[in-house]
């Protein structure tokens, strides 16, 4: 049975890989987007998914717009410009959408969404988590019928943004700790899994064809890799969102621990940490689980073989 998928996200080059994977995969069927502020401004980033679903031609997707400014804090930072571009998406040459957002109230779309799908409910969150605790916040009714609930964020061990917070969380970590108390069963794909595979660059070859979506994809991925070679000395890049949407598509394709997992929000050197306990002793109970590792060559063959589908219907 086909699963519903509603995925809230802040698009990003990554976002737009795992949106892509998301739409080429017949185990879900994706039946709306809401957006957040996160790696650009919400204006950018609901402009962005609705410019990518006209471009994989899947603009009766519908988009709700959220929260630009985070559940618990003044804004701190939007995104690093030298990732994302300062559009979101390197700056490629993606027409204006002919849609607009159909709601700029993203929990009460998710809510609707959510009871009344006739199929479970998988969530994947690939940004901030700030439309997800206002989710918890104004309608917890629905939080029992997510089937699933999945997100790219946070780091058992060690961070990106500083040495133990990873950027989703680091930039609102108030919503974060309210979503993981909130009795949604969270797979955290963090840091651990993610920075353990390296997407190295000739596995993009193929975009190179010449093609409509071929251009675009090779764009963007070529700007991605080009910061993470300045970055990290090395032409590769690291699919954060694809591989936690790999793990909302196809359930326990990665090693998964049941973990009770909090969020620091006040510390001097560790706001944004996510404190993975694995250990479960005196009666803690857990309340998700901590992704630890993945084939990385099985979820390289499903990404490439997904995205060529995918490209064949683009053009």
């Amino acid at each position: 049975m086909t699963r519903a998928l509603l995925i809230d996200t802040d698009p990003g080059i990554d976002d737009a890989v795992a949106i892509a994977l998301a739409l080429a995969s017949p185990e879900v069927n994706v039946i709306g987007i809401t957006t957040v502020g996160g790696n650009s401004g919400l204006a950018a980033t609901t402009r962005n998914a609705l410019r990518l679903l006209e471009f994989f031609g899947r603009s009766d997707i519908p988009v709700a717009s959220g929260y630009d400014e985070p559940y618990g804090r003044a804004k701190m930072e939007t995104g690093y410009e030298p990732v994302h571009g300062n559009d979101g998406l390197a700056g490629v040459d993606l027409p204006e959408p002919t849609t607009k957002a159909v709601s700029t109230d993203a929990p009460a779309f998710l809510a609707d969404k959510i009871r009344n799908s006739p199929y479970p409910v998988t969530l994947i969150a690939i940004g901030p988590l700030t439309n997800i605790a206002h989710l918890v916040d104004k309608h917890p009714d629905v939080i029992p019928m997510i089937e699933r609930f999945v997100i790219m964020g946070g780091a058992a061990r060690t961070g990106n943004v500083t040495p133990v917070a990873e950027f989703n969380i680091w930039h609102d970590p108030e919503a974060a700790k309210r979503v993981f108390a909130s009795g949604i069963n969270t797979v955290m794909v963090g840091l651990d899994v993610t920075h353990s595979v390296k997407t190295h660059e000739h596995l993009w070859g193929w975009l190179k064809d010449g093609s409509k979506f071929g251009n675009v994809f090779d764009h963007i991925l070529t700007s991605y890799t080009d910061f993470y070679s300045m970055f990290y000395g090395e032409r590769m890049t690291h699919q954060h969102d694809a591989l936690a949407m790999a793990e909302a598509i196809w359930p326990n394709m990665m090693e998964l621990e049941p973990a009770f997992i909090d969020v620091e929000c006040q510390g001097d050197l560790t706001t944004g940490m996510t404190v993975t306990d694995t250990r479960l002793r005196n009666d803690v109970k857990p309340n998700g689980y901590v992704a630890w590792s993945i084939d990385g060559d099985e979820f390289h063959t499903r990404l490439m073989s997904a995205l060529a589908a995918l490209a064949s219907t683009v053009g």
